[in-house]
């Protein structure tokens, strides 16, 4: 019998050595899972941030193309504007300027649509981040006022895409 008991400790202390060997496999098989669960995580994380920054790549794309159409388009708007301005006294009650009027706030409110807003400039104080300064006119208006707009000036979608061509108020010179 005592034989046998050696053999139920042996048998006890191989149990216990297994089962040190299984919690350490366990643990093992546990921190790797983990860290691929970790991997697979940052994985999709910087899928969503790939996804991000494509999207925002491709709207900075668009909005680059409306821009160089619209800019491609302010020449003939200038140009209309121009025309009507100088229409003649005998002609400005007539069907064909109507007609040019028409074209033309069509023309703006498309422009509108698409994210053109225009610089408001006479009156305001100059800046060099929105204005042009063309010339410098003695004035009665306080020293930096625009006096006077030769070119419009315009924003896309907030952002400058042609600085308003201006004339600035400066002091009289005293005689």
């Amino acid at each position: 019998m005592s034989s046998n008991i050696g053999d139920d400790e042996k048998n006890g202390e191989e149990t216990d050595v297994q089962s040190d060997e299984l919690e350490k496999k366990l643990e093992e098989e546990m921190k790797r899972s983990e860290e691929y669960l970790n991997n697979w995580k940052r994985a999709q994380a910087d899928f969503v941030n790939y996804k991000r920054r494509e999207s925002e790549l491709f709207e900075d794309l668009i909005d680059s193309a409306k821009a160089g159409l619209i800019m491609e388009v302010m020449p003939i708007y200038d140009s209309l504007s121009i025309a009507i301005k100088h229409t003649p006294k005998e002609m400005e009650g007539s069907e064909w300027a109507k007609g040019i009027r028409q074209i033309k706030l069509q023309l703006e409110d498309l422009l509108k649509k698409k994210g053109l807003e225009e610089i408001k400039a006479i009156g305001e104080k100059f800046s060099t981040d929105v204005h042009d300064a063309v010339e410098m006119i003695e004035s009665e208006k306080p020293e930096g006022e625009i006096v006077d707009e030769i070119q419009k000036g315009y924003r896309f979608n907030g952002k400058l895409v042609r600085a308003a061509k201006v004339k600035v108020a400066k002091k009289a010179q005293k005689k």
